[in-house]
């Protein structure tokens, strides 16, 4: 197989809570909605869905699901998301695997992973290809 894109749909009953998250903090462009359906997206191939539940399917338990995003300047970001009063759910700081970062929770619950990539510390480059 070798699929041309790949993105994940949650299921949710807070549609519309979710698309006026995205679109006000990730300036979201809708490029569906039907209204128990929408596509957002954020960039060029980043993409994601969700959906109200049709019949009896179950909404998606998001407890432990992450989205990581990579960004250019993660302290620009953090800075422009606090200007939103947007609360992080885990605080800036430098990783030694590689990276700098922190964390945002949508209304779903779903943990946003918002980093740049920096040089890892010695004891993980053996893990970088």
């Amino acid at each position: 197989m070798h699929p041309k894109s790949a993105s994940p749909c949650i299921t949710t009953q807070l549609i519309a809570e979710t698309r006026e998250f995205y679109q006000t903090i990730f300036n979201a462009r809708i490029t569906f909605d039907c209204g128990w359906y929408v596509n957002l997206a954020l960039a060029d191939g980043v993409t994601l869905q969700f959906m109200q539940p049709q019949g009896d399917q179950p909404t998606c338990a998001t407890a432990g699901l992450t989205y990581n995003f990579c960004v250019a300047d993660v302290d620009e970001e953090y800075r422009r998301l606090a200007a939103l009063n947007v609360d992080p759910v885990m605080p800036i700081e430098d990783h030694p695997w590689g990276d700098r970062g922190f964390a945002i929770s949508d209304p779903n619950g779903i943990m946003l992973y918002i980093y740049s990539d920096r040089e890892p510390a010695p004891e993980f480059k053996q893990y970088c290809s």
